[in-house]
């Protein structure tokens, strides 16, 4: 019997089909070992001895692989063609022959499409185990490993609210985090353009002023309202006429097949795909046998795959869209391996494959490698240039015709943050042609800030400057949100708090290891190692010899020496210019009280940095670690509102590192209340409407028991016997009465199957597979997204009202890919021991 390892369960059932009954195919689940996440696992003064510790979910599964290896006599290591199948292979090799159950023969096997024809090739190649691939992956998992495990305490210590450090995850968020810099930084120039609306041939075209007064415009000539109202008054006394028609032929070649990190990208643009989600369903097509290997940096096809597409190409369409050559690409990635295939169908004759998100994938894959074999577009584009009687003035219009699509029929890749403009087609204009004038328009614009980053210009920018590899972007990204480093919305990347101050400390503390050029020549040099012409160990002797002292040094310094320095480096963001002139960390509460030296500081605390006064314990006044009126709040409306006329206390405004609220009195005694986001001109009143807060609107006529209003976490609700219903603004908290809030819950109760469930905390589109709406709920055990037929628990560090539809998406599958959760059967009742025969009663002696 042959014993052939792979990773997973549906390969391994693929695969046995192809190989028949002499093979027996067991899947490892992935990585069966890892290092235990504890101080100790790497330790550099033994040569970088390294201890593995099976996981515990994988005992059973590793002793059937081996007790099979026990009775085979041959093992082949099938698993994935890249570092991280190879080390899987390793693991599974040192395993077996520390329980001294390897078999005779070891082979290693590598296919790079889940087919008959490409595994029972393989099965004829094998080799041995690739030693410095193996070692390769040794130096990047120890490198992780005493990167995090290092630096991760002295966050813990010296930066509170900090959770971890990784080596390529900083600096993806540092990218993220210069960005919203940039765009913090960034003001917004004014400028105006003049627009003519032409006609000819009853053909209606767009003309822009290129020329004003003999002098060419630039974008930022127009600056004002006044000169742009001058220019179009210009134009529109004018008599145009055209001057000059340039025709120029375009040519556009079409795209190379995927890799990991261009199908990445173009799942995130064509179907809002984040990057985790479209590696699970391309490692499902892979696994189905429908594409080919889907970790890999190369652009080039198998020739036979070329042959075929080009075969598809000509059933599809006519002749002129296959060229006469086939089409070769080279990689223009920094640090491309190319060691695999592009991303491909495994069968151009299939232009289908799975179903829901799988089928989506699919096409976009199937249509760009057919693409890529495809004719080059020909595009003819025409500027036509118009001038007025006087010469002073120009209008210049473009238009762009499609001549011949060629592999336009079947694919156009997409782009992030075009502001191409549109250009229509033109009517057929000759020089002296004067065009009927409809109308003219002046515009105003402002410049705009660089764009925040998408999962797909993030891979990119990543991939660009070589940091990281495109297999491990996807959970790159997903352990910053996880971190909640940085949160999602409308699918760009917006910097968190934690995530600035993190990225502040590392690039004042740690500038070397969150440097872009530096990563990425690390990255060069564990390509080094993987091609066999670098010791791993002294690769990790380097990398240890300079950051453990780093360490040690920064571990030596006093949270508050770190949290000064940070206050310094971190000035222009905490305490940016004010437009009144003052000076920006005065305190607003001390100027208020007369106090004098209130100046403000950022401060380390047990749930992280804020931003507190120098006069404390005198003034305690605080704001979040965040700019003055980053979330809307005015620290100087801080202050005593006024007094609560039945208690005679102060009613105080204050803002707190959860956002502005409402205080009366002091103490442990005092009453709070956040403030609303949905109040505007939030005065004494509604302070004290929201102290005064639950409201009892009445009894229900039916139960006779209590209808309670009240603001809660999820927003206004009502609550009656254990079952609450929605309300739909702070001030319906105070409005409601009884007979609506009596249909406010009876609809509530409807829509949760007549027990009561709460609403929904946000509603959200159909799911792409079940089609049922998706929906955050509050749950008995935390908030929760569901779609009807399966339900995901919300992690922790996500806020329930920020889950997006992608999140939300991911979440369900995730669950639903795990089967239904286990019933935990009753225990059995304990045997009830049988009562011991009673003894018979002593007999009694006869008197005497």
């Amino acid at each position: 019997m042959q014993l052939v390892i792979v990773e997973s369960p549906a390969k391994a059932k693929t695969i046995e089909k192809y190989l028949g009954k002499d093979f027996k195919v067991l899947a490892s689940y992935g990585h069966v070992r890892d290092l235990p996440p504890k101080d100790g696992s790497v330790r550099p003064d033994e040569d970088f001895a390294m201890d593995w510790e099976l996981y515990r979910d994988k005992q059973s599964r590793f002793k059937e692989i081996a007790d099979a290896a026990k009775k085979a006599d041959r093992l082949v290591l099938a698993t994935d063609p890249d570092r991280e199948g190879e080390a899987i292979s390793w693991h599974v090799r040192e395993l077996l022959t520390k329980r001294k159950a390897l078999p005779a023969k070891v082979d290693r096997v590598t296919f790079n499409a889940i087919t008959k024809g490409a595994v029972t090739e393989a099965m004829k190649a094998p080799r041995e185990l690739d030693q410095p691939l193996i070692d390769a992956y040794l130096a990047r998992r120890a490198l992780d490993y005493l990167y995090g495990f290092t630096l991760s305490p002295v966050l813990w210590r010296r930066l509170p609210g900090a959770k971890s450090a990784g080596r390529v995850q900083s600096v993806a968020l540092r990218l993220i985090c210069e960005r919203e810099h940039e765009i913090e930084l960034f003001r917004a120039d004014e400028y105006w353009s003049v627009l003519a609306k032409l006609q000819h041939d009853g053909t209606q075209f767009d003309a822009r002023l290129v020329k004003y007064d003999g002098k060419k415009l630039e974008k930022l000539t127009l600056g004002d309202e006044g000169s742009a109202m001058a220019a179009k008054a210009a134009v529109e006394a004018g008599r145009f006429t055209v001057e000059d028609v340039e025709t120029k032929p375009l040519k556009r070649n079409p795209a190379p097949p995927f890799t990991t990190s261009t199908l990445q990208q173009e799942a995130a643009r064509k179907l809002g795909f984040s990057a985790s989600h479209t590696m699970r369903l391309a490692q499902s097509l892979y696994e189905a046998g429908a594409i080919t290997y889907m970790r890999t940096d190369g652009v080039q096809m198998d020739m036979s795959a070329i042959m075929a597409a080009r075969d598809a190409i000509a059933e599809r369409f006519s002749d002129e869209y296959r060229p006469e050559k086939p089409r070769f690409y080279q990689s223009k990635a920094k640090n491309a391996q190319e060691a695999h295939e592009a991303i491909r169908p495994t069968d151009f004759r299939k232009d289908r494959a799975g179903s829901g998100d799988e089928a989506k994938l699919y096409d976009l894959i199937f249509k760009r490698a057919m693409a890529s074999q495809m004719a080059t577009a020909q595009l003819e584009r025409t500027t036509v240039t118009l001038r007025d009687a006087t010469g002073s003035h120009e209008l210049r219009a473009t238009g762009q015709v499609v001549k011949f699509p060629g592999y336009f029929a079947v694919y156009q890749e997409g782009r992030d943050d075009s502001d191409d403009e549109d250009e229509g087609l033109l009517p057929v204009l000759r020089k002296g042609d004067s065009p009927a004038k409809e109308s003219v328009e002046a515009n105003q614009h402002f410049t705009q800030p660089p764009p925040r980053f998408s999962e797909a210009s993030l891979v990119k920018r990543l991939e660009e400057l070589g940091i990281g590899r495109p297999s491990t972007y996807a959970s790159t990204i997903q352990t910053l949100r996880d971190r909640a480093y940085v949160r999602m919305e409308k699918n760009r990347f917006f910097a968190e708090e934690s995530g600035r101050l993190l990225t502040a400390f590392l690039e004042r503390f740690f500038p070397q290891y969150v440097a872009y050029d530096y990563t990425a020549g690390l990255e060069d040099e564990l390509d080094t190692v993987s091609d066999g012409r670098e010791d791993w160990k002294r690769l990790l002797e380097a990398f240890w010899r300079d950051f453990k002292p780093k360490t040690e040094e920064v571990m030596e310094r006093k949270p508050s020496e770190v949290t000064e320095v940070l206050d310094e480096y971190l000035s222009d963001y905490l305490f940016p210019e004010r437009a009144d002139g003052k000076d920006p960390r005065f305190c607003p509460l001390c100027e208020q009280e007369g106090r004098e030296g209130g100046e403000l500081h950022l401060r380390g605390g047990k749930f992280g940095a804020f931003v507190a006064c120098a006069n404390y314990p005198e003034c305690k006044y605080t704001r979040r670690f965040a700019q003055p009126g980053a979330d809307g709040e005015d620290p100087a409306d801080d202050g005593v509102m006024g007094e609560d006329p039945e208690t005679g206390l102060p009613v105080e405004r204050k803002s707190g590192r959860f956002g502005p609220y409402v205080q009366l009195g002091e103490g442990k005694e005092a009453k709070r209340a956040s403030i609303p986001k949905d109040v505007d001109d939030f005065d004494l009143e509604w302070a004290l409407k929201l102290l005064s807060l639950p409201r009892i609107v009445g009894a229900h006529p039916e139960t006779g028991k209590e209808i309670e209003a009240a603001i809660g976490r999820y927003g206004p609700y009502l609550r009656h016997d254990g079952k609450y219903g929605k309300l739909s603004s702070t001030q319906e908290v105070f409005e409601v009465g009884m007979n609506r809030a009596v249909d406010i819950l009876a609809q509530a109760a409807n829509r949760g199957g007549g027990r009561g469930k709460a609403e929904p905390i946000k509603t959200l589109g159909a799911h792409p597979t079940s089609g049922g709406e998706m929906k955050v709920m509050p749950g008995r055990y935390g908030p929760y997204v569901t779609d009807g037929t399966t339900n995901a628990t919300i992690p922790k560090d996500v806020k329930p009202e920020d889950v997006t539809e992608a999140q939300a998406v991911e979440l369900i599958d995730a669950r639903a890919a795990k089967g239904p959760p286990k019933k935990k059967g009753r225990k059995k009742a304990a045997p009830k021991k049988k009562a011991a025969p009673k003894k018979a009663p002593a007999k009694k002696k006869a008197a005497s």
